[in-house]
């Protein structure tokens, strides 16, 4: 279809379109159908079996490969079935490189479903490119980063961990869930994969569980597509439907997000209460300069310590404004505890040796006017002093 826009805004609210159908839908229509007529054996059609495809899902899957600059998207039922469909790239043998912190979930399904299948990791720290290079044997076949890391925010040069995978022929996947395309695109800085839980901020207000994955070249594309259709984890009409209309919102949405985070990430540095917070924003945080290179801002996700004297605990239940809850990237403004919520799953020492303490908040800023925040962060942080 011809393309009468350049910006990005205005390709999430008019890319990833059908042709035209016989009512002249605004909106790509729902098309709430397993099965689809065909006209005689052997005739080819478009659509037959909406594990295999289906014209809400492609639209959505469109649209997303749009945004990231990619070759092909594909929309999975969750981002943790969107991240197990990329690993079933990799075979027996096979070892992936992963960020020193990930999520807690990633972390999981290699450590205790990929391993059964022999697809093995090693965990090293992907800000140090040297390092990471010297971590790079025979058997690595992958190198999976999150950029900024969950939860402490650790940026990765992306295009320096590009051109490594590239020169060692590698697969290189970006997890790019707390940016979104609007914020930071990986593929072209180089990458081969892009995941998104878009439960998360594509989503935006906490009422779906998606996953989206982009490939950047026809090759990937093809293996992925086989293997969506083969293992069936994909997006259902409707939530593909309720995704692309969150996206059109996407923009503005992130906008006031990051206005908001870096007046509390402002905040947050000045209270007594606070030993350190982890936001790419701030000038001061180590990946500032490397962050500044590959994404528009700091983004929205922050994380911060409490200091001796002041209890987590009690700071969770003196909240009023800000929940806590797991998850991320709704309109509402959520709060979790590394430690014991999204990355419970990693052995301890691990959690440890990485600075997942037992005194790290995670915090996602919703849409809220600021004052509002800023006062329920500052009244739960006195309610917590022991």
């Amino acid at each position: 279809m011809t393309k009468y826009y350049q910006g990005i805004n205005s390709a999430m609210i008019h890319g990833g379109r059908l042709p035209e159908d016989a009512a002249h839908a605004v909106n790509v229509p729902i098309y709430q159908t397993s099965t689809f007529r065909q006209f005689g054996i052997g005739e080819t059609v478009t659509w037959e079996y909406t594990r295999t495809g289906n014209p809400t899902r492609a639209a959505l899957e469109s649209l997303i490969a749009e945004l990231e600059g990619g070759q092909a998207g594909f929309a999975f039922a969750s981002g943790m079935a969107a991240l197990t469909a990329v690993l079933s790239l990799f075979k027996q043998g096979d070892r992936l490189l992963i960020s020193s912190n990930v999520y807690g979930g990633t972390y999981r399904v290699l450590d205790k479903i990929f391993s059964h299948f022999g697809i093995t990791y090693t965990i090293a720290d992907t800000t140090d490119l040297n390092a990471l290079e010297q971590s790079i044997t025979p058997e690595v076949k992958g190198i999976l980063v999150e950029s900024p890391a969950n939860p402490l925010l650790t940026i990765t040069d992306l295009l320096g961990v590009a051109d490594l995978a590239r020169r060692h022929h590698l697969v290189s996947i970006a997890d790019n869930t707390f940016m979104t395309p609007y914020l930071q695109r990986p593929l072209e800085l180089g990458f081969d994969v892009v995941v998104h839980s878009a439960t998360k901020y594509l989503g935006g207000h906490s009422d779906l569980i998606a996953g989206l994955v982009v490939v950047r070249d026809q090759e990937l594309a093809c293996r992925l597509a086989f293997i969506q259709n083969s293992t069936g984890g994909v997006l259902d009409p409707f939530d593909s439907f309720l995704l692309q209309r969150s996206i059109k919102t996407l923009g503005v949405r992130m906008d006031r997000h990051v206005s908001n985070a870096e007046q509390v990430a402002q905040f947050l540095i000045r209270q007594p209460g606070i030993a350190r917070v982890y936001y790419p924003g701030l000038p001061d945080f180590k990946g500032y300069a490397v962050n500044q290179g590959q994404a528009r801002n700091g983004g929205v996700m922050m994380s911060f310590e409490l200091k001796a004297g002041y209890a987590y605990q009690k700071f969770f239940k003196a909240l009023k404004l800000i929940v806590l809850a797991e998850s991320l990237g709704g309109v509402e403004s959520l709060v979790c505890h590394p430690a014991t919520m999204t990355h419970a799953a990693i052995p301890e020492e691990i959690r440890r040796k990485v600075g997942i303490t037992d005194g790290l908040i995670r915090l996602s800023t919703g849409l809220e006017d600021p004052e509002d925040l800023l006062n329920d962060l500052a009244q739960a942080l006195s309610a917590s002093k022991s």
